[in-house]
């Protein structure tokens, strides 16, 4: 009877035993459940040795679904996981591990009315453990649908940003340079505008094919940057163009002319792209003709020159 009254006064003192403080006792190994030999010792008022003997005692009543020993990499993740279990680090005995079933089989191997009493509290601590592990699956598995809903989303957002900067890019593109089209007579000024603005665009080179050159165009490639080359290949040129260009070259920035008879259309080629234009540049707008955009660039047009 002493022994018993010792029990009772231990769990009965101002340290008093709550359902909260038994669920930090409460472990997860081998996807169960479990409280540790110590634990359980201390809430029973109990030490760990005398817990064991009376489980040794009765082993035919704790299988291995009730109580097993912990090996030594899961002693070494509790240690390490939990701070007031670092003594165990040191031990030479591994824990022994209680499932929910061994601790309600503790109760009638010890003998006591706290064992039945702290038994009955370590059960309701346990159902409040599960309760507590669903409902936070249940937040999780939202949690887990809401973020790929969110991830969805972005990759779709992104998609869709991706194809719109795509379309924007496109259609910022046939703004600055028209692909192709006709004039009418009489759209002397919309022609006009059309080439100037292919001249503006120009990064590095212009190369004009034109057999029939005047002073308008070398004033119209002037409107080329600065540092944007200019050369003309006519089939003539005449006492007049010849002046003309002295006269330009001595003002303003060079253009360079040269004699090439192999052409008959005119093109005009802005970096490496190329457009053929339907009339020469100091006729455009005075009859209808056409341009567009060719696939070939600007360097097949100089590599087949150097062949003739």
């Amino acid at each position: 009877m002493a022994k018993k009254e010792a029990i009772v006064k231990v769990n009965s003192a101002d340290n008093k035993i709550t359902i909260p403080k038994i669920e930090n006792m409460i472990f997860s190994f081998r996807g169960l459940q479990v409280m540790l030999d110590r634990d359980l010792a201390m809430l029973y008022g109990v030490t760990t040795k005398r817990l064991n003997e009376q489980v040794k005692r009765n082993l035919e009543r704790f299988p291995d679904r009730f109580r097993f020993q912990l090996s030594s990499m899961e002693l070494n993740e509790l240690v390490a996981n939990c701070d007031r279990l670092k003594t165990l680090k040191h031990s030479s005995v591994q824990p022994y591990a209680f499932t929910e079933q061994g601790i309600a089989m503790l109760s009638t191997v010890l003998h006591s009315v706290t064992a039945i009493a702290i038994s009955i509290q370590i059960m309701d601590a346990f159902v409040a453990m599960r309760h507590l592990v669903a409902s936070n699956a249940k937040i999780f598995q939202r949690l887990s649908n809401i973020e790929q809903n969110q991830l969805a989303l972005a990759v779709r957002q992104n998609n869709t940003d991706n194809k719109l900067a795509e379309v924007f890019k496109r259609l910022d593109s046939e703004n600055t340079q028209t692909q192709q089209g006709i004039f009418f007579d009489g759209q002397v000024f919309d022609a006009y505008t059309l080439v100037s603005d292919l001249i503006r665009s120009a990064k590095s080179r212009i190369i004009l094919f034109d057999n029939y050159v005047d002073d308008s165009v070398l004033a119209m490639l002037d409107k080329r940057a600065d540092d944007v080359s200019a050369q003309i290949y006519t089939c003539n040129i005449s006492r007049k163009l010849s002046l003309d260009l002295q006269r330009h070259n001595a003002q303003y920035r060079p253009i360079t002319v040269s004699i090439f008879s192999n052409a008959h259309d005119r093109f005009l080629c802005i970096d490496e792209t190329v457009y053929h234009v339907g009339a020469s540049l100091k006729d455009l707008g005075k009859k209808w003709f056409a341009f567009n955009k060719m696939e070939v660039k600007t360097k097949m047009l100089m590599d087949k020159m150097k062949d003739i």
